[in-house]
């Protein structure tokens, strides 16, 4: 495996310096960080990444997202801080979600009872769908 530049600063001044546990080691001349192999970290996909953060400004909590999509809610987290993102605020309603396959989501359109009174949203989750349900707080 060829180095090809620092993972801390990605700059390709480095040079050999020893070897460290049968790894080359290596040193950046730009931010004299020694490393010996190039971090390769588990990537997730980013359907995955957008639908946690729709998730999010839907309201639903970072573990309510980490039940769902099976990502840690420390990453969905992460994912919220990196993008920069704001939550609005949702004063007066009240989301609530639930998870269906084709033949439920379709039995659960069929009674107009359950979509009155509501604003909702249905999303694609990998082979299921899911349903977000907005109602206001009742005073």
């Amino acid at each position: 495996m060829e180095i090809l530049s620092c993972p801390k600063c990605q700059s390709d001044h480095i040079i050999k310096s020893g070897i460290i546990n049968s790894k080359q080691r290596y040193l950046c001349k730009k931010c004299n960080y020694f490393f010996t192999v190039n971090k390769i970290g588990k990537k997730i996909d980013d359907y995955y990444v957008t639908k946690a953060l729709q998730l999010y400004l839907e309201g639903l909590s970072f573990r309510e997202i980490e039940r769902i999509i099976g990502v840690s809610h420390v990453t969905v987290s992460n994912w919220v801080k990196s993008y920069n993102i704001k939550k609005p605020s949702h004063g007066n309603y009240h989301p609530t979600y639930k998870i269906f396959n084709h033949l439920e989501l379709v039995e659960y359109i069929k009674n107009k009872g359950l979509l009155s009174g509501a604003g909702m949203i249905i999303t694609e989750l990998g082979d299921k769908f899911m349903l977000i349900k907005w109602e206001r707080f009742k005073d």
